[in-house]
């Protein structure tokens, strides 16, 4: 997890898996860095992961968990950049955006970076 290089937002990179849990735990680390910094707006890079919740878990994890979730910017700016083909995080972006999160999925790098940059 990482500044920008022009400080505008937060880079967290993700391996392996990912769930509700280990996603928490990384949110709340990268806004509170966001925090510190002022900024917030975020680029998940999950092109290496893959989402293994199940569809309660996604649903529970936009409605509950990060509505609830003390330390949790729910005015935050996230762009997700996932792999071509990779259709696991397709759920939680839908959940998301309806419960009112700004999360927004991509596969190209350069409409991620322009989706959190632009105002």
């Amino acid at each position: 997890m990482a500044p920008s290089r022009d400080g505008k937002y937060v880079i967290l990179k993700v391996v392996g898996e990912i769930n509700s849990r280990s996603a928490m735990r990384q949110n709340l680390e990268a806004h509170g860095m966001g925090k510190k910094m002022g900024i917030n707006r975020y680029l998940v890079d999950v092109t290496k992961a893959r989402n293994t919740d199940s569809i309660t878990e996604s649903y529970d994890f936009a409605y509950s968990d990060m509505k609830r979730t003390e330390g949790i910017d729910i005015h935050a700016r996230v762009a997700t950049l996932a792999s071509p083909g990779d259709h696991s995080h397709d759920f939680i972006e839908t959940v998301a955006l309806n419960s009112g999160l700004n999360v927004k999925i991509f596969t190209d790098p350069e409409l991620a970076r322009e989706f959190l940059t632009r105002d």
